[in-house]
């Protein structure tokens, strides 16, 4: 613990006006600079820094996707290369496991876990029973609880309606997917559709038959936008916001399959930016999620909660639109 001749010598004055100073005495004159000095560097002196034992730390990376399915959604693997290029950089060891062969990772001995993906309350529980130190990444279970690193769906959503309407679209459509937990137990709500709903509402420019709803796959997006097609013929939408890059994919197939002109006659624009999207025809307005990110600080917060702290952070990661051919 620093004394208050450590803060003296650091700072330059006597241990007199170090104790005045921190005591808040009244009846000292001292310059704010001499002030700003001494509680700066008792603030330095007083906050502990932990380093990582490199040759010791070791955490597992949970993924709810088994091995299989990570290799059809790149959004996820972009997470995992994010946590392993922070813990390569930090030296830290990590061991990656899929919830399908949970069992084998209560065998290791980890510091903490990263979980990636969406868990429910009972699989939470099991991973709680593994190591106190979680955090969760595109998920956040107990933010009162648990460490979790997410994006904000619902502030992403209006951002692309808005950059939508500012480009002129009234008939705006949704093509999306929802997912499941792994055990069963229950539909994840969505943000994405839910806020697409409700804001459209708020602007008077929803219609229900504009909203198509599956699964978060290429070969759905290629359903619904055909299945959108076959519904509206010429009323269909001048714009779709699809929520993600694969549906997206599916959907600008069925588009050009069909002879309609992207994005002269529909544009499209999709979420997360995967590295494919610059390179399909046409290359796919998204907007951007920081992934790897998303990643990297998901390990600095576990480092943290390795380290002592307590109270729970749920960080956000900001999004940025990416314009490319798929719209004006």
């Amino acid at each position: 613990m620093a004394t208050i001749k450590d803060i003296a010598e650091k700072a330059g004055v006597s241990i007199a006006t170090v104790s005045r100073v921190l005591n808040y005495d009244a009846t000292l004159s001292v310059t704010d600079e001499t002030r700003k000095k001494i509680f700066e560097v008792a603030e330095e002196l007083s906050y502990k820094k932990r380093s990582v034992r490199t040759s010791t730390a070791k955490i597992a990376m949970i993924h709810w996707y088994t091995e299989k399915e990570e290799l059809e959604d790149l959004y996820y693997m972009s997470i995992r290369f994010g946590i392993e290029q922070r813990c390569q950089q930090l030296d830290i060891q990590v061991v990656k496991y899929f919830y399908n062969n949970l069992e084998e990772i209560k065998q290791e001995e980890i510091q903490g876990m990263i979980a990636v993906g969406k868990f429910s309350e009972n699989q939470v529980a099991t991973l709680a029973e593994i190591t106190d130190h979680i955090v969760f990444v595109d998920y956040s279970p107990d933010e009162d609880a648990y460490d979790s690193v997410v994006v904000d769906f619902e502030v992403a959503t209006k951002k692309i309606i808005n950059y939508l309407i500012e480009k002129g679209h009234q008939k705006i459509g949704y093509i999306g997917g929802r997912e499941t937990f792994k055990d069963g137990s229950a539909e994840i709500e969505d943000l994405r559709d839910k806020t697409f709903r409700s804001y459209m509402q708020e602007l008077n420019l929803f219609d229900e038959n504009y909203m198509y709803i599956k699964t978060f796959t290429v070969n759905d997006g290629y359903k619904m936008m055909k299945q959108a097609i076959h519904d509206h013929g010429e009323n269909l939408p001048t714009a779709f916001f699809v929520g993600n890059d694969l549906i997206a994919i599916g959907a600008l197939r069925a588009l050009l399959e069909e002879n309609i002109s992207v994005p002269e006659r529909v544009n499209i624009i999709g979420i997360n930016d995967i590295s494919v999207s610059k390179y399909i025809y046409p290359s796919l307005t998204t907007l951007k999620v920081y992934t790897e990110i998303m990643g990297e600080t998901a390990v600095d917060l576990l480092m943290e909660r390795i380290s002592g702290r307590k109270i729970a952070k749920k960080v956000f990661i900001a999004t940025e639109l990416i314009k490319r051919n798929s719209s004006f």
